[in-house]
């Protein structure tokens, strides 16, 4: 055998060699990047349903804020008929029917009410134009509606911040998807050189999409 021939065999025998540890290599990739994608999966899947009860607890605190909002629009009705037959009452000196009218105030504006007169509104002109004008005026029914819609503004917002991470998860399982394709290509070609520059694309890819997920939230 010439000197030749056996550097050549010499040398494809090294090029094998590379070719196994290459594929070894790429085996190794493919089995953590399928790792990482069922992981991308599971969290895209969890978000997913944290996006869903959000929206559900959002859905429910309008609910009850509507609710809530109707009880305040029906007391604000009772209160604004007993002021007015109150101040008829009085207009007209049935001081008896007047008395009778006001006994019967709720808190909210009886309190709002004996405020008012102390600023005597007959007497001061830039007084408040009725005691539902009044900070002591409170109608809780009205507070805890205002609270209710609030609290529907921020589930719908963490809903949807919920949605944007699922989404995040599944294009980082895209990413992971393309470095199986490369890793898996590389052992299909027979040039070491385009085996090395795919190896070499999926292990860039596999790193940088490691790095985002990292950065990721975590639902358990």
């Amino acid at each position: 055998m010439s000197e030749a021939t056996e550097a050549a065999e010499a040398k494809a025998d090294k090029t094998q060699e590379r070719l196994a540890w290459l594929e070894l290599f790429a085996v190794l990739l493919m089995a953590l990047t399928a790792v990482l994608t069922a992981w991308s999966a599971f969290e895209a899947s969890k978000w997913g349903g944290v996006m869903s009860i959000r929206f559900n607890e959002g859905g429910a605190a309008r609910t009850e804020s509507i609710r809530a909002s109707n009880e305040a629009n029906r007391q604000i009705t009772i209160d604004v008929s007993l002021f007015t037959n109150y101040v008829d009452a009085f207009a007209q000196g049935e001081t008896e029917l007047a008395t009778f009218y006001q006994d019967r105030f709720p808190d909210r504006l009886a309190v709002a009410n004996d405020a008012w007169l102390a600023t005597k509104p007959l007497q001061t002109a830039d007084a408040p134009a009725s005691p539902f004008e009044m900070k002591e005026y409170v109608l809780t029914a009205s507070v805890k509606a205002d609270a209710l819609e609030r609290k529907a503004e921020q589930k719908a917002k963490a809903a949807r911040q919920a949605n944007q991470r699922g989404d995040n998860y599944t294009i980082t399982s895209v990413l992971f998807a393309t470095v199986l394709l490369l890793a898996a290509l590389s052992s299909k070609v027979r040039g070491e050189k385009t085996a090395i520059l795919l190896v070499a694309m999926a292990t860039v890819l596999f790193i940088s999409a490691f790095v985002v997920i990292a950065t990721y939230p975590v639902e358990i």
